[in-house]
């Protein structure tokens, strides 16, 4: 009976004060937190991709990739000469955010990643700047 009631008071020592400090700094954790309009692009005003800077910006970014990764293809020479597209397909309306997203990804891309995207045949893209799909028909 004695060793019971040492014991319970000794765990109520452990357990007590440590585990309601840890329970408060869970809840102010969880309760500080940001939602999610705080932390990015869901706060971002709906502004329209302007082509010509995404497409010469894009170009840098390839470019620059090519030389980095060594790569000669046709898309790597296009894309060191300038970019000569200047509008979105017809139906393609994306927005900054998607073209910033876009650059982020291939700025961030590996030299095998890179490789896939600028290949003379069949070139690949990442999913980041997929937001003007073919419809095939």
């Amino acid at each position: 009976m004695i060793v019971s009631r040492v014991s319970s008071r000794i765990r109520s020592a452990l357990w007590g004060r440590p585990a309601r400090a840890l329970l408060g700094f869970v809840v102010l954790a969880f309760c500080a937190a940001p939602v999610p309009g705080d932390v990015g692009g869901c706060n971002q005003s709906a502004e329209e991709l302007d082509a010509a800077a995404f497409f010469a910006s894009k170009a840098q970014v390839d470019c620059a990739h090519c030389g980095e990764c060594a790569f000669d293809t046709e898309a790597c020479a296009r894309a060191c000469q300038g970019s000569t597209q200047t509008e979105f397909s017809k139906d393609c309306l994306p927005l900054v955010h998607d073209g910033e997203a876009c650059l982020r990804a291939l700025d961030a891309a590996s030299c095998s990643d890179y490789a896939a995207y600028v290949r003379d045949e069949s070139p690949s893209i990442p999913t980041e700047c997929a937001f003007c799909p073919e419809i095939s028909e």
